[in-house]
């Protein structure tokens, strides 16, 4: 069977670590309630610079900042976008939008859906 995925990575200040993880368990028990299958998040933990491109450099990291790597795993693209419109619309959801209040710099994060090609569990 195969899944469709949403990616996600974005650079968070170390100083803000804990309120990213506050925002984003609360984010991600939306997500699980409007029918996603599973919602990780995932800080850097050994990401190094590289000679052409890394997830450093695709942030433009900074000295203080960690690299937050994400995914939400869903039963198909159609099932995404219909959870993710519920999401959209939760208010629980707009309230913790305003980029002013977010605990990372939004203009340096990048996304995108992706097919799954191969899919092996234990």
């Amino acid at each position: 069977m195969s899944h469709y995925v949403d990616g996600f990575v974005v650079p968070v200040p170390r100083r803000n670590l804990d309120a990213y993880r506050e925002m984003a368990e609360k984010a991600g028990k939306l997500w699980i309630e409007h029918g996603a299958l599973s919602f990780w998040e995932c800080a850097g933990d050994d990401v190094k610079p590289g000679k052409v491109t890394s997830f450093p450099q695709s942030v433009q990291l900074k000295d203080d900042e960690v690299v937050v790597f994400s995914w939400i795993v869903y039963e198909s693209r159609e099932a995404r976008d219909r959870i993710n419109a519920k999401v959209m619309e939760d208010p629980r959801m707009k309230g913790m939008m305003d980029p002013k209040a977010l605990p990372f710099d939004g203009m340096r994060m990048f996304f995108g859906g992706f097919k799954s090609l191969v899919e092996l569990e234990r």
